[in-house]
This record gives structure tokens, sequence and C-alpha cells, in this order.
């Protein structure tokens, strides 16, 4: 009973204090309802501080990553290629000459589709890839961030440097600056962004993996598929299939390196193992005004000699077999053959160390010159029985007169 008593008291009282009729006055007393309610100032004042705490949170997840990935991530684009594929089917008489006569062996060719990645590198549409990634292209369909397809074009191509610079038309594209490949820094943070597995064919965004400088300046002997591969980066950011052709950013948002190919397990098996390999951006540099303005990179260099194929009775003569190496049937007066000490009847057995079995070896070596290297190559002659070296140094071929 006493404590109903208590509790009827005390609704009483909330009524009293609920309809304002409170008016107590004396020490302690209570004036009105605002004495015991927080003003509503106080509240606002409250929530000023929590606001400030969530903008410092979400401003302390921004860093130079993040940054980099929203200034670039516009201007990659995904890259789907129609490609032609060309294969012989065998005669079935192979063996016999005579019947290859009336029963040939027959090329066909088939139509495959392809995918690769890409990055805009000017507002009026030149895209950067791989030249792998649109190789024998007869169809090539460019998706932009905004979910847009383009028709593009080859405005250029180089197979020993694996470049090629497609164009789409339109203006004020986003692009990405050209940064420097020649002052990055082992261990310092990289970007990756490109199309693995067609994933960009999803939202039309860009996949963002993230690593390190891994070791730079690395050389590949010989070539892949007639492909230069020198003083590559290194990196263990996520390259996977689709990768090729897109950027890889420094910190500043500045394309390094363009993403190329990848070691991995057996047949491409477990993607990714974290060795990833970029073209240094430096050396498309070097290249990208002849892709612009003549669709090819000119190595015209002269060299003053010609060669042929040995014959059965040359290289019977020479105690030599006919796949040993090329003769030189001529020699240019005042040519950098000529300066060399090369003379007529030399067999030319290697060039940089490459074997040379056919004016084909030769033509492909001169070729796949380095442009950012010395001109002067190393060939290895057998001459009198015996096998010397020289240096020949290559003469750039130029149209003045």
């Amino acid at each position: 009973m006493i404590g109903m008593k208590i509790t009827s008291k005390i609704l009483f009282l909330l009524c009293l204090v609920s309809t304002g009729l409170i008016t107590c006055s004396g020490n302690g007393g209570l004036e009105s309802l605002e004495d015991i309610l927080p003003p509503a100032s106080t509240a606002s004042q409250t929530s000023k501080p929590i606001d400030d705490f969530q903008n410092e949170i979400f401003h302390s997840r921004q860093n130079a990553i993040t940054r980099a990935v929203n200034s670039a991530s516009d201007a990659v684009v995904g890259i789907n290629v129609t490609q032609i594929q060309r294969y012989v089917q065998g005669s079935p008489f192979f063996d016999d000459p005579w019947l290859r006569l009336f029963f040939p062996p027959r090329e066909y060719e088939r139509r495959v589709q392809g995918l690769g990645s890409g990055f805009l590198i000017s507002p009026d549409g030149y895209i950067l890839t791989n030249e792998h990634v649109v190789h024998n292209a007869s169809d090539i369909v460019v998706t932009t961030t905004d979910g847009k397809q383009y028709k593009a074009r080859i405005a250029g191509q180089d197979m020993t440097y694996d470049v090629a610079l497609l164009k789409i038309e339109g203006e004020q594209f986003p692009f990405i600056p050209l940064g420097s490949s020649d002052d990055i820094i082992i261990g310092e943070w990289v970007i990756a962004l490109g199309n693995p597995f067609g994933l960009f064919n999803v939202n039309s965004k860009p996949i963002v993996t993230v690593g390190v400088i891994s070791a730079v300046n690395m050389d590949f002997s010989g070539s892949y598929q007639d492909r230069l591969y020198k003083d590559m980066i290194q990196t263990d950011a996520a390259i996977n299939g689709g990768n090729s052709g897109g950027p890889l950013l420094n910190s500043l948002g500045q394309c390094i390196g363009i993403n190329t190919f990848i070691f991995t397990e057996r047949n491409y098996s477990k993607g990714s193992i974290g060795l990833g390999f970029a073209i240094p951006i430096n050396r498309v540099k070097t290249i990208l005004p002849d892709l612009k303005n003549i669709g090819r990179v000119d190595r015209a260099f002269r060299t003053g000699l010609e060669v042929e194929n040995l014959g059965p009775l040359e290289a019977r003569s020479l105690g030599i077999s006919r796949n040993d190496g090329v003769i030189v049937t001529l020699v240019n007066k005042d040519s950098p053959a000529s300066r060399a000490g090369i003379r007529r009847g030399d067999v030319i057995v290697a060039v940089n160390s490459h074997r040379i079995r056919s004016t084909s070896d030769i033509q492909n070596v001169i070729q796949r010159v380095d442009l950012n290297e010395s001109s002067i190559m190393t060939l290895d002659i057998f001459r009198d029985g015996k096998l010397i070296q020289v240096k020949l140094e290559l003469e750039w071929v130029t149209d003045e007169k």
C-alpha cells in the first residue's frame, strides 16, 4: 500500500510537469519544465563533435593510393578484339613430294575473341596498350568507364617493343599523365589497373590491385615471338589474364609502365603468383612519335653489306654446314661494314650472340636493335678456317638529300 501511494504521487507530479503547472518557488524549487530538460542548443552542440569525428575518420581513409586511383580510373579502358588466326592443315601425303603437288597443305583462317586493357594518354582519344593485345585484329571495340563503346583503329604498332597506339573518335577524354620510369624506387607502392578476365565488362570500371616495385632492369634473354623485353619493371601487384596493356601507376597517379606478362604456374592454371612485369614507360616514350606520325617504328639502319644463304658447294668448300651462317657477297665502299673490316666471302655465324642460319635471321636481329642503346653490333665471323669477332656500327638512314 505504501508503495502504491508513493507511485501515485510521482505520477501526479509528472502530470503537473507535463502541463507546465509546477511553479514552486524557494531554494531548490523548480521554476518550470526548462529546469529539468537540457536546452535545445545543447543537443545540437553534442551532434557537431560527432559529425567532425566521422569526417575525420572518412578523410583518414584517403591516402596517396586512393587519390591516385580516383584520378586515373576514368582513363582506363577495356579492349575487346576479334583476331584472325591462320593455321595450316598438313597434307596427308606430306612425305611424298610428287603427291603434294596434287594434294598441297591447306591454309585456314578462324576468328577468335580476345580481351585486354588500355589507357587514354590524351584528351583526343589516343590509347596505349600492348601490341599482342591487338595483333592481327580485324575488329577492336573500346569500352570506357561511362559504359560507352567506341570502334578503335590502330594508329601505330611495334611488335619488337610490344606496344600499340589506338585511336578512338571524340574529345575531352580523361587521360593519364606519363611519368618517368628512370627514377622509380624498389619497394615503393604501385597500382595496376585493368580488365582481368573481362571483369571490366561487368560494371565498366577497372579492377585495382596494389603492390610494390620488386625489381627493375629485368632483361629476358632472346625474345618471345620476335618481341624484345628489356629493362622490365617487376611488381607483386596482381596481374592476370586481361590485364595486359593496362597502366602501372606510381602513387602520384602517373603511368610508369604498361602491364605486359607474368610468371606463373604451368599452363597459367594458378594465375598471378606475384611475379608481374611491365614495360617501362620511358622506353615507350621513345617510339610514341613514330607510332603516331608514321604508324610504325623507323628502324632504317644501313650496314653496307649484302648476304646470301650458303649453298651446298660453298658450305662444302669451307668445311661447314649450310646452316652454319650466311655468306657476305658484297661490301659497299665507305660503309659501316667496310669500316668494320668485313670482307666479301666472310661467313657471319652470329650477331649479338644470336645464331645466324639464314638471311631472315640476320634481318630479324637488326630489326630488334634496341633504340635506347648503342647501335653497335657484335658479329662472329668465320674466315680462313678461324672464328673472329668484329664490331659494326649501324648507320641511320635519313630522307635528307
